[in-house]
Protein backbone atom coordinates (compact mmCIF):
# COMPACT_ATOMS: atom_id res chain seq x y z
CA UNK A 1 0.00 0.00 0.00
CA UNK A 2 1.14 3.26 -1.17
CA UNK A 3 0.53 6.56 0.61
CA UNK A 4 1.17 9.54 -1.48
CA UNK A 5 -1.59 12.18 -0.02
CA UNK A 6 -4.71 12.78 2.42
CA UNK A 7 -8.12 14.05 2.67
CA UNK A 8 -8.96 16.38 5.32
CA UNK A 9 -12.47 17.41 6.29
CA UNK A 10 -13.61 21.04 7.09
CA UNK A 11 -17.04 20.88 8.46
CA UNK A 12 -18.69 19.33 4.81
CA UNK A 13 -16.02 20.61 2.77
CA UNK A 14 -12.95 18.43 1.99
CA UNK A 15 -9.61 19.03 0.44
CA UNK A 16 -7.22 16.62 -0.82
CA UNK A 17 -3.19 17.24 0.18
CA UNK A 18 0.00 16.05 0.72
CA UNK A 19 1.07 14.14 3.68
CA UNK A 20 2.52 16.46 6.73
CA UNK A 21 5.43 14.94 6.27
CA UNK A 22 8.20 13.32 4.20
CA UNK A 23 8.01 10.85 6.55
CA UNK A 24 4.29 10.26 5.58
CA UNK A 25 5.25 9.14 2.29
CA UNK A 26 5.39 5.87 2.55
CA UNK A 27 5.29 1.69 1.57
CA UNK A 28 3.45 0.13 4.09
CA UNK A 29 3.53 -3.98 3.33
CA UNK A 30 0.46 -5.61 4.14
CA UNK A 31 -0.29 -9.05 5.09
CA UNK A 32 -1.23 -12.23 3.54
CA UNK A 33 -5.02 -11.89 5.08
CA UNK A 34 -5.39 -8.17 4.26
CA UNK A 35 -4.86 -8.61 0.48
CA UNK A 36 -7.19 -11.58 0.83
CA UNK A 37 -9.92 -9.25 2.24
CA UNK A 38 -8.56 -6.52 -0.07
CA UNK A 39 -9.32 -8.56 -3.11
CA UNK A 40 -12.46 -9.45 -1.93
CA UNK A 41 -13.77 -5.80 -1.11
CA UNK A 42 -12.37 -5.16 -5.13
CA UNK A 43 -14.69 -7.99 -6.22
CA UNK A 44 -17.74 -6.78 -4.23
CA UNK A 45 -16.48 -2.80 -5.82
CA UNK A 46 -16.81 -4.36 -9.58
CA UNK A 47 -20.29 -5.32 -8.62
CA UNK A 48 -21.09 -1.89 -7.51
CA UNK A 49 -20.07 -0.46 -10.33
CA UNK A 50 -21.68 -2.60 -13.34
CA UNK A 51 -24.80 -2.20 -11.10
CA UNK A 52 -24.23 2.09 -10.79
CA UNK A 53 -23.54 2.33 -14.99
CA UNK A 54 -23.16 5.38 -16.26
CA UNK A 55 -23.50 7.16 -12.58
CA UNK A 56 -20.63 5.29 -11.98
CA UNK A 57 -17.86 8.16 -11.04
CA UNK A 58 -14.16 6.49 -11.48
CA UNK A 59 -12.34 8.68 -8.67
CA UNK A 60 -9.86 5.53 -8.11
CA UNK A 61 -10.06 5.64 -4.44
CA UNK A 62 -10.27 2.06 -2.92
CA UNK A 63 -13.06 3.03 -0.45
CA UNK A 64 -15.84 4.66 -1.81
CA UNK A 65 -19.76 4.80 -2.22
CA UNK A 66 -22.06 2.93 -4.33
CA UNK A 67 -21.97 5.17 -7.37
CA UNK A 68 -17.57 5.30 -6.67
CA UNK A 69 -17.57 8.95 -4.47
CA UNK A 70 -14.75 8.89 -2.18
CA UNK A 71 -15.94 8.54 1.97
CA UNK A 72 -15.92 11.53 3.77
CA UNK A 73 -13.64 11.39 6.72
CA UNK A 74 -16.59 12.65 8.94
CA UNK A 75 -18.51 9.18 7.82
CA UNK A 76 -15.60 7.06 8.67
CA UNK A 77 -15.19 8.47 12.29
CA UNK A 78 -18.76 7.74 12.88
CA UNK A 79 -18.79 4.74 11.91
CA UNK A 80 -15.96 3.47 13.51
CA UNK A 81 -17.19 4.86 17.08
CA UNK A 82 -20.37 2.77 16.56
CA UNK A 83 -18.91 -0.60 15.20
CA UNK A 84 -16.74 -0.09 18.56
CA UNK A 85 -20.26 0.49 20.64
CA UNK A 86 -21.64 -2.85 19.27
CA UNK A 87 -18.46 -5.00 19.66
CA UNK A 88 -18.78 -3.99 23.46
CA UNK A 89 -15.25 -3.12 23.64
CA UNK A 90 -13.66 0.10 25.57
CA UNK A 91 -14.08 3.49 24.20
CA UNK A 92 -11.40 3.78 21.49
CA UNK A 93 -10.86 6.59 18.65
CA UNK A 94 -10.34 5.91 15.18
CA UNK A 95 -6.85 7.44 15.40
CA UNK A 96 -6.21 5.24 18.21
CA UNK A 97 -5.46 2.50 15.85
CA UNK A 98 -2.20 3.75 15.00
CA UNK A 99 -1.13 3.43 18.80
CA UNK A 100 -2.42 0.07 18.43
CA UNK A 101 -0.22 -1.00 15.65
CA UNK A 102 3.00 0.60 16.63
CA UNK A 103 2.27 -1.70 20.40
CA UNK A 104 1.52 -4.71 18.80
CA UNK A 105 4.32 -4.55 15.58
CA UNK A 106 6.90 -3.87 18.87
CA UNK A 107 5.14 -6.79 20.86
CA UNK A 108 5.62 -9.10 17.79
CA UNK A 109 9.37 -8.51 17.54
CA UNK A 110 9.49 -5.73 14.89
CA UNK A 111 12.13 -3.47 15.88
CA UNK A 112 11.28 -0.21 16.55
CA UNK A 113 12.90 1.25 13.08
CA UNK A 114 10.71 -0.56 11.35
CA UNK A 115 7.61 0.42 12.86
CA UNK A 116 8.55 3.88 13.17
CA UNK A 117 8.33 3.67 8.70
CA UNK A 118 5.40 1.86 8.91
CA UNK A 119 3.68 4.49 11.15
CA UNK A 120 5.47 7.15 8.93
CA UNK A 121 7.06 9.28 12.06
CA UNK A 122 9.65 11.37 11.36
CA UNK A 123 11.33 10.63 14.84
CA UNK A 124 12.18 7.18 16.44
CA UNK A 125 11.37 9.20 19.79
CA UNK A 126 8.27 9.77 19.05
CA UNK A 127 7.27 6.60 17.97
CA UNK A 128 9.25 4.97 20.98
CA UNK A 129 7.60 7.80 23.58
CA UNK A 130 3.85 8.00 22.17
CA UNK A 131 3.00 5.04 19.88
CA UNK A 132 4.84 1.82 21.45
CA UNK A 133 3.45 0.57 25.06
CA UNK A 134 5.03 -2.63 26.21
CA UNK A 135 2.12 -5.33 27.10
CA UNK A 136 2.12 -7.11 30.40
CA UNK A 137 2.81 -10.35 28.46
CA UNK A 138 6.12 -8.65 27.43
CA UNK A 139 7.24 -7.74 30.67
CA UNK A 140 6.52 -11.76 31.89
CA UNK A 141 8.77 -12.90 28.90
CA UNK A 142 11.22 -10.48 30.01
CA UNK A 143 11.24 -11.70 33.39
CA UNK A 144 11.53 -15.32 32.86
CA UNK A 145 14.61 -14.40 29.70
CA UNK A 146 16.20 -12.98 32.38
CA UNK A 147 15.78 -15.38 35.45
CA UNK A 148 16.77 -18.53 33.16
CA UNK A 149 19.86 -16.56 32.26
CA UNK A 150 20.73 -16.28 35.79
CA UNK A 151 20.08 -19.90 36.39
CA UNK A 152 22.10 -21.05 33.58
CA UNK A 153 25.06 -18.98 34.90
CA UNK A 154 24.34 -20.70 38.89
CA UNK A 155 24.04 -23.98 37.47
CA UNK A 156 27.38 -23.81 35.58
CA UNK A 157 28.71 -22.78 39.01
CA UNK A 158 32.29 -21.03 39.60
CA UNK A 159 35.52 -21.51 37.90
CA UNK A 160 38.59 -23.46 39.11
CA UNK A 161 41.03 -22.05 39.72
CA UNK A 162 44.24 -23.16 37.85
CA UNK A 163 47.11 -24.35 40.10
CA UNK A 164 50.41 -23.54 39.83
CA UNK A 165 53.10 -25.03 38.13
CA UNK A 166 55.63 -26.87 40.48
CA UNK A 167 59.19 -24.81 41.11
CA UNK A 168 61.24 -23.07 42.53
CA UNK A 169 59.24 -20.70 45.13
CA UNK A 170 59.24 -17.06 44.44
CA UNK A 171 58.47 -14.20 46.49
CA UNK A 172 55.18 -12.63 45.91
CA UNK A 173 54.87 -9.19 44.76
CA UNK A 174 53.55 -8.40 48.32
CA UNK A 175 56.68 -9.07 49.57
CA UNK A 176 58.78 -7.49 47.11
CA UNK A 177 57.55 -4.46 47.70
CA UNK A 178 56.56 -4.58 51.13
CA UNK A 179 58.41 -1.45 52.87
CA UNK A 180 61.34 -2.38 55.39
CA UNK A 181 60.81 -1.83 58.90
CA UNK A 182 63.43 0.93 60.32
CA UNK A 183 66.29 0.10 62.62
CA UNK A 184 65.83 0.34 66.55
CA UNK A 185 68.67 3.29 67.04
CA UNK A 186 70.51 1.76 70.45
CA UNK A 187 70.08 4.08 73.41
CA UNK A 188 72.60 6.23 74.40
CA UNK A 189 74.41 4.55 77.91
CA UNK A 190 74.40 6.41 81.10
CA UNK A 191 77.60 7.58 80.51
CA UNK A 192 76.86 9.72 77.31
CA UNK A 193 73.50 10.62 78.62
CA UNK A 194 75.34 12.51 81.80
CA UNK A 195 77.61 14.39 79.22
CA UNK A 196 74.82 15.35 77.44
CA UNK A 197 73.08 17.11 80.51
CA UNK A 198 73.37 20.90 80.14
CA UNK A 199 76.14 22.21 82.44
CA UNK A 200 75.28 25.06 85.08
CA UNK A 201 77.28 28.15 84.65
CA UNK A 202 80.33 28.88 87.20
CA UNK A 203 81.33 32.57 87.66
CA UNK A 204 85.43 31.75 88.09
CA UNK A 205 86.98 32.55 91.61
CA UNK A 206 90.10 35.71 91.83
CA UNK A 207 92.63 34.49 93.96
CA UNK A 208 95.41 36.86 95.44
CA UNK A 209 98.74 36.95 93.97
CA UNK A 210 100.82 35.29 96.51
CA UNK A 211 103.89 37.49 97.39
CA UNK A 212 106.14 34.96 95.44
CA UNK A 213 104.74 36.28 92.35
CA UNK A 214 104.75 39.87 93.36
CA UNK A 215 108.72 39.54 93.82
CA UNK A 216 108.71 37.82 91.10
CA UNK A 217 108.03 40.36 88.86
Amino acid sequence: MTVNQQRLAYGTTVTVGPPKTAASRRTVALDRTTVTALRAHRRRQEKERAAAGQAWKDTGYVFTTTDGQPLHPDYLTRRFRSLVTASGLPPVRLHDLRHGTASLAHSAGVDLKTVQEQVGHSSIVLTADTYTSVPTDMHRKAAEATARLVLAAAARGPKRRKRPTAGPPTKSAATETAPRPEPVRPRPSRCRRKGNRRRTHMTPTRHPRSTNDRAGR
